[in-house]
């Protein structure tokens, strides 16, 4: 593995453009989230996740990690129960899909919390006990870290997520 020193994984960092799934709607929401994130965006094909990242590398070449780390944004809990059981099936595709890359996977609710999901304050009606074990075992399974945010939130949130995961990254190559 290449060693970099801390200039050299700076430089790389500033170089990061968030890349985005081809499937995302172009919507006047998406357009405000992505000139929210503050660094360039790429539309592309991800094979899994909504939102992934690349970068340059001291040689010059650009590096995508859309196989390495994704980010699932999803607009309410109402979506996530949405997935968990019409869209069941495509949806563990997908994070089968990412396990099997050895992805880092983050899915982001937004406008939803524990206390709305145990409470069940959602329009869905999947039982709250249900919902909660169907994420949890997923999270198991699949190695998600679970975050969630308001939506005024998320176009902070996805960058530094990926930043910080890329720097991790950059750094573990040192090694």
């Amino acid at each position: 593995m290449m060693k970099y020193n801390h200039f050299e994984i700076d430089e790389m960092l500033d170089s990061m453009v968030i890349t985005y799934d081809t499937r995302e709607q172009q919507t006047a929401k998406l357009k405000r989230r992505l000139k929210g994130f503050g660094c360039p965006v790429e539309r592309k094909k991800l094979n899994f996740g909504d939102y992934s990242c690349c970068y340059t590398d001291t040689d010059g070449n650009k590096v995508y990690c859309d196989d390495l780390v994704a980010i699932e944004r999803k607009m309410s809990l109402d979506e996530l129960c949405a997935c968990f059981c019409k869209g069941r099936q495509r949806f563990e595709r997908e994070f089968l899909r990412a396990k099997q890359s050895g992805a880092k996977i983050h899915l982001l609710v937004e406008d939803g919390d524990y206390e709305k999901l145990f409470g069940g304050e959602y329009r869905s009606q999947l039982n709250p006990n249900s919902l909660i074990a169907s994420y949890l075992a997923w999270a198991e399974r699949y190695e998600i870290q679970l975050h969630f945010c308001r939506e005024e939130t998320t176009k902070l949130l996805i960058p530094k997520i990926l930043k910080y995961w890329l720097k991790n990254h950059l750094e573990q190559m040192e090694e």
